[in-house]
């Protein structure tokens, strides 16, 4: 618990804003389902859809659909597909195609009162008419805390870069691209039920110009099967 303070600088120091940044002010809903196929089988589909003030409302719907395979209670493998289209004011301008591929590791490192879970994600990107497959990774690092001893509602730490490996004319510099920070709350509303509402911030960083700062208020549901 003594590193909790330390956890919670270090994420929010991962989106903090720079002087020079230009901000965004965002809404994010996310709706998952997760399913048990048999054996170590699983499946897991995922809407997420987003919204933004300088974007003029809905500027992204992204479908995410991965079969995952569990090599131990703690591991699992996934792979899957990513079908984004993008908007502008709510008007369709591009789609975007993913294949995606990903390992998880779920509570593997008890830090204090909570746990810690990792996920190592790649990505190949393609935008319909436009050249080139983007590929990137996404480290990804998570720290879950109960509010109570035996409680069931957590306070959640995450944060996850993304480390574009190549350019194209969409992915328009390599290496460090993005950070995703986030802070939320997240509590079971049924057995099979779980909401999650926190803020995310979505710092970027541009070469040569002034980098970006997406203010998200993040909102989940999510349902196993």
């Amino acid at each position: 618990m003594k590193r909790l303070p330390l956890i919670c600088v270090s994420v929010c120091a991962l989106g903090s804003t720079s002087a020079r940044a230009s901000s965004d002010s965002q809404i994010w809903t996310t709706e998952a389902v997760n399913l048990k196929l048999g054996g170590n089988w699983r499946a897991q589909e995922e809407l997420v859809e987003r919204f933004s003030d300088n974007r003029n409302g809905l500027y992204e719907i992204e479908s995410n659909t991965l079969l995952g395979y569990k090599l131990s209670k703690s591991t699992t493998l996934w792979a899957g597909y990513t079908h984004d289209p993008q908007y502008s004011g709510g008007d369709f301008t591009v789609m975007e195609r993913r294949i995606r591929e990903q390992v998880t590791f779920d509570n593997v490192v008890k830090l204090g009162a909570g746990k810690l879970s990792f996920r190592l994600r790649g990505e190949e990107r393609w935008r319909h008419n436009v050249d080139g497959t983007g590929w990137r990774v996404r480290p990804y690092v998570k720290y879950t805390l109960p509010l109570a001893h035996g409680s069931k509602t957590n306070l959640v730490l995450s944060a996850e870069p993304f480390i574009n490996l190549n350019t194209t004319p969409f992915q328009t510099q390599s290496g460090l691209d993005r950070i995703r920070s986030l802070i939320a709350i997240n509590t079971p509303i049924s057995k099979r039920l779980t909401v999650e509402i926190g803020y995310l911030n979505q710092h970027g960083f541009v070469r040569g110009g002034p980098d970006t700062n997406d203010h998200v208020a993040s909102f989940s549901l999510s349902l196993s099967l």
